[in-house]
């Protein structure tokens, strides 16, 4: 979507969910720490120079269908010579990361490719290269591209995601209104947002740190130099930053990319359970006290079942990662590759135990699709 028309919706609507389009940089060892002592003054010029360089520009063009309703109707297409369908040219501008340099993957938000026709990324050292689209994860709204015999580009680093805290210092980089290269500080505000977009799977990381249009794609990292999400989107009264932003997580983020390289697309996971957040009801029973995601339902002959797990059992961690809400737990199975084993925590009764259970496909045998709250 071009600025203007985010600009336009933006003075229609009281309150703009708006998508952005942002970069990042690489390099594999840890960056250089702003001094604090020897009469220097604090600074983060240090890390911004090893980061940058891999954040990339993204311009895109494509054409897309006019959903005019006169456009349907027969009389009106033969009075004015127009065809049924109608077709319109979008140009977008948006960020990239650079995560593999040696392969030329880039990482970038779906919304920025979704209309793609052709890609173009622009480098800090103002190169200017075509980019091919690998895949694209609307439910994640992260996409990777590919780009084409480049030379001398540099990775980011990639930190974990679920070590971050609420108060750490980060920083945004990207190309907000298509200006050009810009880096934003603050800290993260709060984690596990969702129900922020239309996005099925949601675990966002908030900050503000300013993110505007454009911003979309690219990086927020850490003091170490550390990619730690891919920002996407903010939450306006007006289509500007107001201080709240929201980045995909780096850890979901590594998870849909590694797929969408391998197959194209994600293969998304399920063992047979229904999910739901704690409720004030079920924390007055045994599992006051316990932060987890709440077995709803578990489906008859599914792995879940087959391993013992029950309705109203609370999954407290998963591979050793504590879960904080179901929207977390779903998108741990989602992701988990088809075929492994998902070691779950749950409790139950006021009794801890652990299970391992087989991750399968979201689509059985008959073909039907299971929702995103469908486990």
């Amino acid at each position: 979507m071009s600025i203007a028309t985010m600009t336009a919706r933006a003075l229609a609507s009281p309150l703009l969910l708006v998508l952005i389009f942002c970069l990042m940089p690489a390099q594999p060892a840890l960056t250089q720490m702003p001094e604090f002592s020897g009469g220097k003054l604090p600074t983060l010029a240090p890390l911004v120079r090893e980061v940058t360089p891999s954040v990339v520009n993204i311009a895109v063009r494509g054409r897309v269908k006019e959903n005019n309703p006169r456009h349907r109707d027969p009389l009106f297409r033969e009075f004015l010579g127009v065809p049924k369908e109608v077709e319109r040219e979008v140009q977008a501008v948006g960020s990239g990361v650079i995560v593999d340099a040696q392969h030329g993957y880039v990482l970038t938000a779906n919304h920025v490719v979704a209309q793609a026709a052709t890609v173009q990324v622009m480098t800090k050292d103002g190169r200017r290269l075509d980019a091919k689209l690998v895949g694209r994860d609307p439910g994640t709204d992260i996409a990777v591209l590919r780009v084409q015999g480049a030379q001398s580009l540099k990775t980011i680093p990639m930190g974990d995601s679920d070590r971050l805290d609420v108060g750490d210092f980060v920083i945004a980089v990207g190309n907000p209104f298509g200006l050009g290269q810009t880096v934003t500080s603050g800290i993260v505000s709060a984690l596990g947002r969702t129900g922020i977009g239309e996005q099925g799977y949601e675990d966002f990381i908030q900050t503000d740190a300013a993110i505007n249009p454009g911003n979309s794609g690219g990086a927020l990292v850490n003091l170490r130099g550390e990619l730690i999400g891919i920002n996407t989107a903010i939450f306006s009264t007006g289509g500007g930053n107001v201080g709240i932003g929201f980045a995909v997580p780096i850890n979901m983020a590594r998870r849909v990319m590694d797929q969408i390289v391998e197959h194209g697309h994600v293969r998304r996971g399920r063992i047979g359970v229904s999910i739901k957040d704690m409720t004030a009801p079920a924390l007055a029973t045994s599992t006051e006290g316990i932060v987890g995601a709440l077995i709803a339902d578990v489906r008859r002959g599914s792995p879940a079942e087959q391993v013992g797990i029950q309705k109203g059992d609370v999954i407290i961690a998963a591979d050793g990662r504590t879960i904080r809400s179901a929207a977390q737990l779903r998108n741990k199975i989602s992701l988990t590759q088809i075929g492994e084993r998902l070691q779950l925590t749950l409790a139950r009764k006021g009794a801890i135990s652990n299970v391992s259970v087989e991750v399968t496909p979201a689509v059985d045998t008959t073909g039907k699709v299971y929702s995103s709250r469908q486990q």
